[in-house]
Parts: C-alpha cells; structure tokens; sequence
C-alpha cells in the first residue's frame, strides 16, 4: 500500500510539473510575441516614414498561366490524337518620381495569352499557338502640385494590341487637367482637355475627337498581397459613339519566397472596336454605329504569379 502511494505521488508531481512547465512557456511565448508585435509596429512606422521621402519608387509583378496536353488514340473524345496547350502571362510595372512640388508616375500593363489546338489526324489544320488575349497599355503622367492631395497635371497614354494587328487600331490619348489623391496610393485624373488620337487602316469607322479624360488607378502591396486596379475612360465630346472604357485589375498573393498565386481580369467597351468587328463577319452583323451590338468585352487569367 505504501509503494502503491508513493508511485501515485510521483505520478501527480510528474503531471504537476509538466503542467507548470507547459504554463510557464506559453506565458514566455506571450510576453515574446508581445516584444515581436512593438518591434513589427515600430518597423512599419519607419517604413512609412520611407515611403513619405521624395524619390523614386518602383516595382513590377505578373502572373503566368499555363497548360499543355498530348493525347493518342483516346477514342472517347472526337478527336483522339491531338495536342493542346494554352499559355498566357501579365506585367504590371510602375516607376514613379515624387518630390515636394511634382511627381511623375509611369505605369505598364499587357496581358498576351496564346491557345493551340492541334487535331493530328488532320494535316491541314492549324498546330501553331495563337494569340487570344492581347492587351498593352502604357502611361506617363507629370504633375505640378497645389497642395497636398491636389496638382495641375498633364497626362499621355497609349493602348494598343502587341501579338494581332498592332496599332489597328492603337489610341494615344493627350490632355491637362488635374490630379486628386485623397489617399496614398490611389491617383484620380481628370482631364476635360483631351485629344483621343485613334490610329487604324479603317478610317471610316475610327475617328479621333475632343474630349474628357478620366483615370482612377490604385496600386499596393499588402504582406504577401500585390494588387493593382485602374479604371481609363474617354468621353468624347464630337459624339458617344467615339467614347470609350477599360478596367483592368490584376491580384498576387506570394506563397512562396516570390511565387504564389496570380487571378487578371478586364472590362471594356468600345463601340468602334464592336462595328468594325461586325463589318468583318460574313454575312456583317452590322453597318453602323446606331445597329451594332456593343456588348461588354471581357477577359481573364488564373495562374502562378511571381513577384518582381
């Protein structure tokens, strides 16, 4: 009975110590992370103090996209010997200059995506990879400031397709006016004069014209989140058929040293681009602006993303 008390003592001052050891690193770990929390605090706020001195800030990230198939002699499917493949990738890139009484903020965007499909079966068809997804935008934009969030600007960007029928059409966009910035990192333009230079073999339908420019762009980085939204419309003031938008938005979560995970995704309407379109159809679907089915252009990519 005694040995029976003594092992059952020793058992509980055993447990009794783990207990105590297990309380005593869990309040080490506490006060630890608490010093880590002040420490991460106090670097953030530097970091801010960084970002506010003039000079240049620069920084790139993209997103690839990607697959490829080979089959042979899958009889289920129509085509029982072919290959596949799909390939696609974006760039978002900006270079800014911001002093005490101007900036200069330039930004790039493409997203190019190329798709094959090759049926081996039939010695006439296409087995190259084709563009799909063609978008280019460069932009560069100078500013004299007023006060803090306000500035006298003068803004120049071009849009074009880089892979099919580059500069056909192309758009270069000139104009002044100013620029808001309410916020960091978010940049509102608004230029009521504003020359929309259309290039194109197609003279009949492209047309430039006069009119207001407005941009919205908001580029950060978050931890292991880069994100990059900008919103680009012209609105003309010869005719609405001649106006235009594009929203392009682009997201990267790192998970791994610089690679991670990227999701791209666009918007645009242009009624030029949608009846030059329809008049290339055989039969054409349309023949002018007051006929044409303008339906909202879209795109995207998902894909490994990698951090410049």
């Amino acid at each position: 009975m005694k040995k029976l008390l003594l092992l059952l003592t020793v058992f509980v001052g055993i447990v009794s110590a783990k207990a105590q050891t297990k309380e005593e690193l869990l309040k080490q770990k506490s006060e630890k992370q608490a010093i880590a929390d002040a420490a991460q605090g106090e670097a953030n706020a530097l970091q801010a103090k960084i970002d506010a001195l003039p000079g240049w800030r620069k920084g790139a990230f993209g997103t690839i996209g990607g697959s490829l198939s080979n089959f042979n002699n899958w009889y289920s499917q129509g085509a029982p010997n072919n290959s596949s493949g799909n390939i696609g990738f974006t760039v978002n890139a900006f270079a800014n200059l911001i002093q005490e009484k101007f900036f200069w903020r330039n930004s790039l965007t493409t997203n190019l995506n190329w798709v094959k499909l090759d049926n081996k079966d039939v010695s006439t068809d296409d087995d190259s990879f084709n563009p799909t997804t063609d978008v280019f935008n460069i932009s560069s934009l100078y500013g004299r400031n007023i006060s803090k969030t306000l500035a006298i600007s003068g803004l120049v960007e071009y849009r074009t397709t880089l892979l099919d029928n580059f500069n056909d059409p192309g758009y270069l966009d000139v104009g002044v006016g100013a620029t808001w910035t309410p916020i960091q990192n978010l940049i509102v333009v608004i230029h009521p004069l504003n020359y929309n230079f259309v290039f194109s073999d197609n003279d009949a339908i492209f047309d430039s014209s006069l009119g207001a420019k407005i941009v919205a762009d908001y580029t950060r980085q978050i931890g292991a989140i880069n994100f990059k939204t900008n919103f680009s419309t012209f609105r003309s003031y010869k005719s609405d058929d001649l106006s235009n938008f594009t929203w392009t938005n682009s997201f990267g979560y790192t998970l791994w040293k610089m690679i991670g995970v990227g999701f791209d995704f666009g918007l645009r309407s242009n009624k030029q681009e949608a009846l030059n379109y329809a008049l290339a159809q055989v039969p054409a679907t349309a023949t002018s602006f007051d006929d044409v089915d303008n339906d909202l252009q879209t795109y995207y990519t998902f894909g490994l993303s990698y951090k410049f």
